[in-house]
């Protein structure tokens, strides 16, 4: 199996020299953003050298991170060239591929679960970056209760994956999830303005459930 190790700088350096002049030759027949374009074959060639360090080896799980983050550097510099109305997109797309990272570090090795953290921070990211983008007069609350719900998500998602021994299930995380869960959905509610709402019903659901704990028949 070929090892990076065993690579020749100067093969890696002459090869990037070629896509450079080709790159360089093609603006002279037609409109192509070389820069863009050229960074983004760098950088996706630094991407494919960190994943395949990773597949070659499993226990180099840290080269994951690299790996995607240029993967992602790669996609934001390719949407300029080959599709410039998804240019927006760029940072979603960037910052999921770098979430998708810790995902993988989690799913390689169950004794990394603190990669869910963070994994699910970056993918919630992605998704508020994802619908800022499109949605563009969305308002910054619906923004807000996503990206607390997100979070909220992945603490409770934490709570329920396994995790080695002796760590068993970790369900301190139900509770920051359970919280930001329900800051979230008071945001979410709040563009929507259904937070006048909410307040009443809360008080009457509490104030019936007093009652009838006040006159409910008690067993002797």
């Amino acid at each position: 199996m070929l090892s990076l190790k065993r690579l020749d700088p100067r093969l890696i350096g002459g090869t990037l020299l070629v896509i450079g002049g080709v790159l360089f030759l093609l603006q002279n027949f037609g409109n192509f953003q070389v820069g863009s374009l050229f960074w983004g074959v760098v950088f996706g060639i630094g991407a494919m050298a960190f994943l395949w360090t990773f597949l070659s080896d499993r226990g180099q799980w840290w080269a994951l991170i690299p790996g995607c983050a240029l993967l992602g550097l790669t996609v934001v510099l390719l949407l300029r060239v080959v599709a410039p109305s998804l240019e927006d997109l760029g940072g979603a797309f960037f910052l999921g591929l770098l979430g998708l990272s810790f995902w993988v570090i989690y799913l390689n090795n169950r004794q990394y679960w603190w990669a869910v953290i963070p994994g699910g921070v970056l993918v919630t990211l992605a998704l508020v970056a994802g619908i800022d983008s499109v949605l563009k007069e969305a308002p910054d609350a619906l923004s807000g209760g996503i990206f607390f719900a997100g979070l909220g998500l992945t603490f409770v998602l934490l709570g329920f994956l396994p995790t080695p021994q002796p760590q068993g299930q970790l369900r301190w995380a139900f509770i920051p999830g359970g919280i930001l869960l329900v800051m979230g959905l008071l945001i979410a509610l709040t563009a929507a303005a259904l937070i006048n709402y909410v307040w009443p019903i809360a008080l009457i659901v509490a104030g019936l459930a007093l009652v009838w704990r006040t006159i409910r028949p008690r067993q002797i």
